[in-house]
């Protein structure tokens, strides 16, 4: 396997094709893929997967917010983020509430129910953390989180609508 993938890489690049190991997007999506199953995973127990998680904990964080700050705060388009919201809301986890200032708008409120769920996925995600800290190292996880985080928040000009 090696010989082939060394033989495909000396090909790529002798046809002026840079190998996809040297594509940033890839790597950070096999990273991504590998991440969300080791979480996924973790959570199975709760019945939440971690993107499902990690909306109830924002929305809990913040106290309501209208859809648009919630899918700015995931770094998500709105269609993506309607489509993880619409099993939380028939398992009764969250709720759309009309805006206060916008009766246009909607508040994504979380319901008591949802807050159970988010603290009985909170120990399993907190066990999680710790074995994903153990397995690469608690300083260089610090220092990825950080890296990723930066780039999630960096404007590289594209549009979530």
């Amino acid at each position: 396997m090696q010989a082939r993938s060394e033989k495909a890489s000396r090909k790529s690049s002798a046809a002026g094709v840079a190998p996809l190991s040297d594509c940033t997007c890839f790597a950070i999506r096999a990273a991504m893929r590998n991440v969300t199953q080791f979480y996924d995973e973790a959570l199975s127990s709760s019945g939440l997967r971690i993107t499902q998680y990690s909306i109830l904990t924002r929305v809990f964080e913040r106290g309501g917010l209208t859809m648009n700050e919630l899918a700015d705060l995931l770094v998500m388009d709105r269609t993506t983020l309607t489509h993880n919201l619409r099993p939380l809301q028939q398992q009764g986890f969250l709720e759309l509430a009309v805006g206060d200032e916008d009766r246009r708008q909607r508040r994504v409120m979380l319901t008591p129910a949802g807050d159970e769920a988010r603290l009985a996925a909170r120990e399993l995600w907190k066990v999680a953390q710790e074995r994903f800290d153990a397995k690469v190292g608690a300083d260089h996880a610090r220092a990825l989180r950080s890296a990723l985080l930066a780039v999630a928040h960096t404007d590289l000009g594209v549009s979530r609508d």
